[in-house]
């Protein structure tokens, strides 16, 4: 069965994470990528999605309450909001921060893998606390793929060890590994016209 949705987790160091999977997933990549990115109440809306575009070349933005969920398309959680996927698109939520994050990273996943299952892919990558690793056991007790970043290389190793630690991560690779292996796994491209 197809993969369906790519979601990613990071936090401290997650900018320059994102930037090295983003950048080695081509522009016409087809399974849509849903990242919770731990950031500042204050961030300016926008300016994470921008820097992500300019460097990956990808289409990334900020999704809205019952935005629809689109192929080939990079979304991001807005800034204090947590984000979920439901079987009609997204949706956004101000309840209070889990694991003192608003992104959620569990939250996310386990919105996701409650409408994918097996159809989901999870990734999770650099970041100082533990979010994530409940999140990634709910995609996995699902049969969604499971990819957490090596601790060895992380800026912050925290977030991937407390992933691998719940038994629920099946693959632990470099970061410069995890772009071309969901390409290999789980993508799709679209053809040119």
């Amino acid at each position: 069965m197809p993969f369906e949705m790519i979601v990613i987790g990071a936090s401290w160091g997650g900018l320059r994470a994102l930037e090295a999977v983003l950048g080695s997933v081509p522009r016409h990549f087809e399974t849509p990528i849903v990242i919770a990115q731990h950031r500042a109440t204050q961030s300016a809306t926008g300016a994470l999605p921008h820097t992500l575009a300019h460097h990956s070349g990808h289409d990334v933005c900020e999704p809205g309450d019952k935005d629809p969920i689109e192929a080939g398309r990079v979304y991001v959680a807005p800034a204090d909001y947590h984000l979920l996927v439901d079987p009609e698109g997204f949706a956004l939520s101000t309840e209070g921060a889990v694991r003192f994050s608003r992104p959620s990273i569990d939250v996310l996943f386990d919105s996701a893998a409650d409408v994918y299952a097996e159809r989901l892919a999870a990734v999770i990558l650099t970041g100082a606390n533990d979010d994530g690793a409940y999140g990634i056991t709910r995609v996995r007790r699902r049969g969604g793929l499971t990819v957490a970043q090596d601790p060895a290389g992380a800026e912050r190793p925290e977030m991937p060890l407390a992933a691998i630690a719940t038994g629920a991560v099946q693959h632990v690779l470099p970061l410069e590994e995890i772009g071309p292996f969901l390409v290999k796994t789980v993508g799709s491209e679209r053809t040119a016209a």
